[in-house]
C-alpha cells in the first residue's frame, strides 16, 4: 500500500480566557431497569462485500466515517505510523470499493487525535479530536476545517489549564458547529459535559458545561428537531451506580431544559446517542448493572422527555459493548461495537439488527484472532452499511483502519455516533 502523505500543522488558536463556559447544574434523574435480555449465537447475516484495511507498522484507529457524494468514503481517526508526533489526526479517503484515493495528517510534536468528523455545507469536512501538542492546557478539543481534498484550511483548540477531550460534532442546521465531550478546566473541573456551538469558522459563539463534582463526559451530540441538542455520555455525579448513562437536553443556547439518567449499580456507560422518528431519543453503551456477561450492550427507548420507555441488553458472558446506533425506517435500530463473547478471536466488530421494540432480528460478528473494535456504523446510498473501526488481527501494524462493507438491511433514517478515550477493557 502506498501513502502520500502531507502533514498539516499550524499554530492554534487559544479558548480565550474571557469567554469561560456557563456552567449547569444537573438535578432531574431517573433510573431504568432492563426490560429484556438476549444471549447470541452467531446468525447468518447478509454480505460483506468487502473490507480494507488502512496503517503502517505501528498503531493507526479509525473512529469516525462519512459516505461523501461520488460514493466513497472519508475516514478520521489517529495514526502513530505516520505524521510529526507521537500520534496525529489521519483523514484517508476512499471509492466506492474502499481504495484509498488519499489521505492527509495533522497534528504537532505531541498526541493528537480525531475522534468525529462531518461533511461540511462547503463540501469540506470539519474534523474534531484531542490535541496535547497545541493549545493552553494538558490536553485540548481541537478542530480541524479542510477543503473536499483534506486540505487544511484553518484550526482552533478550545479549553483551559487542565484537560479537555472532544468526541462528538455535529453541523447544525444554520450550517453551525456544535462540538461536544468533557472538561476538567471549567465547570466543577473534575470532567464536565462541555457543549460549544462555533460559527462555519471555528469562533466561539457560546459554551456551556453540564455536571457536578465528579466526572461527568459527553461523548455524542445531535440537534434536535426543536433546534435545541441533546447530549449523551456518562456520569459518575448522578444516579445509581458507580457511573450511569446521562441524557441532557439544552435548548438552541445551550440552556439545560432537562435531564435523565439511566443505571443500576454496576457501571454504566453511554456512548451514542439519536433523535428517533417519534420525537424521542435512543441511546446505545455499555452496562455492568444488567445483562448476562460483564458488560453488555445496552440499548434504552426514551419518549421526548427522556422518560424511559423501554430498554433492553444484548451480549453473553464476556465483554460486549456497543459505540454507534442507527434508526431504520422501519423503526428498527441497527448497533454496532464490539464482543469478546462470540466470534473468532479476542474481540471481534458486533452488528446488531433490532425491531422497533429492541428485539434482535439477526447479528453478525466479523474479526479474526486478535483484537478487533467497530467504532461506527453508517448508512451508505444503496442501502447497505459500512462498519468502521480498528483490526489488530490483520492489516500492517500493531492495529490498523478497518472498514468492511455490508450489503444489504434495511433503510435508516436517523443515525448517532459516540465514542470514549479507550474502549473499556481493550
Amino acid at each position: 500500500m502506498s501513502f502520500n502523505l502531507l502533514l498539516q500543522s499550524e499554530k492554534s488558536a487559544i479558548f480565550p480566557p474571557t469567554q469561560n463556559p456557563e456552567s449547569q447544574s444537573i438535578k432531574e434523574e431517573s433510573i431504568a431497569t432492563p426490560d429484556d435480555h438476549t444471549s447470541f449465537v452467531e446468525s447468518s447475516a447478509p454480505i460483506v462485500l468487502w473490507n480494507k484495511t488502512y496503517g503502517g507498522a505501528q498503531e493507526d484507529c479509525a473512529y469516525s466515517v462519512i459516505q461523501t457524494p461520488d460514493g466513497g468514503f472519508v475516514l478520521a481517526g489517529y495514526t502513530y505510523s505516520f505524521g510529526a508526533g507521537g500520534s496525529d489526526f489521519w483523514l484517508v479517503k476512499t471509492d466506492y470499493f474502499g481504495n484509498m484515493e488519499w489521505n492527509k495528517t495533522y497534528g504537532g510534536l505531541g498526541k493528537d487525535e480525531a475522534h468525529a468528523i462531518t461533511r461540511t455545507v462547503d463540501g469540506g469536512y470539519a474534523i474534531l479530536g484531542t490535541t496535547d501538542s497545541f493549545g493552553a492546557g494538558g490536553s485540548d478539543f481541537w478542530l480541524v476545517k479542510t477543503d473536499s481534498s483534506g486540505n487544511i484550511l484553518w484550526n482552533k483548540t478550545y479549553g483551559g489549564s487542565s484537560s479537555d477531550d472532544a468526541w462528538s460534532i455535529a453541523e447544525t442546521f444554520s450550517g453551525d458547529l456544535v462540538l461536544a465531550g468533557w472538561t476538567a478546566s471549567f465547570g466543577a473541573r473534575s470532567g464536565d459535559f462541555w457543549l460549544i456551538k462555533t460559527n462555519s469558522y471555528g469562533d466561539v459563539l457560546w459554551n456551556k458545561t453540564y455536571g457536578e463534582k465528579l466526572l461527568d463526559a459527553a461523548n455524542s451530540v445531535q440537534q434536535t428537531s426543536d433546534g435545541g441538542y441533546v447530549l449523551a455520555g456518562y456520569t459518575y455525579s448522578f444516579g445509581a451506580g458507580g457511573s450511569d448513562f446521562l441524557l441532557v437536553k439544552t435548548d438552541a443556547a445551550g440552556n439545560e431544559q432537562w435531564n435523565k439518567t439511566y443505571g443500576g449499580t454496576g457501571e454504566d456507560y453511554g456512548f451514542s446517542v439519536v433523535q428517533t422518528s417519534d420525537g424521542g431519543y435512543a441511546l446505545a453503551g455499555s452496562t455492568s448493572s444488567f445483562g448476562t456477561g460483564v458488560y453488555d450492550y445496552w440499548l434504552v427507548k426514551t419518549d421526548q422527555f427522556g422518560n424511559a420507555v423501554w430498554n433492553n441488553t444484548y451480549g453473553g458472558i464476556a465483554y460486549d459493548e456497543a459505540w454507534s446506533i442507527l434508526q431504520m425506517a422501519n423503526q428498527g435500530f441497527v448497533l454496532a461495537g464490539w464482543t469478546e463473547s462470540f466470534g473468532a478471536g479476542s474481540s471481534d466488530c458486533w452488528l446488531i439488527i433490532t425491531d422497533a421494540q429492541g428485539k434482535p432480528e439477526w447479528n453478525m460478528t466479523w474479526g479474526g484472532v486478535n483484537y478487533d473494535y467497530a467504532y461506527s456504523a453508517v448508512q451508505t446510498t444503496d442501502g447497505g452499511y459500512v462498519l468502521l473501526g480498528q483490526t489488530q488481527s490483520f492489516g500492517a501494524g500493531s492495529g490498523d483502519f478497518l472498514l468492511i462493507k455490508i450489503w444489504k438491511v434495511n433503510e435508516p433514517t436517523n443515525m448517532g455516533i459516540g465514542g470514549s478515550r479507550t474502549p473499556l477493557l481493550k
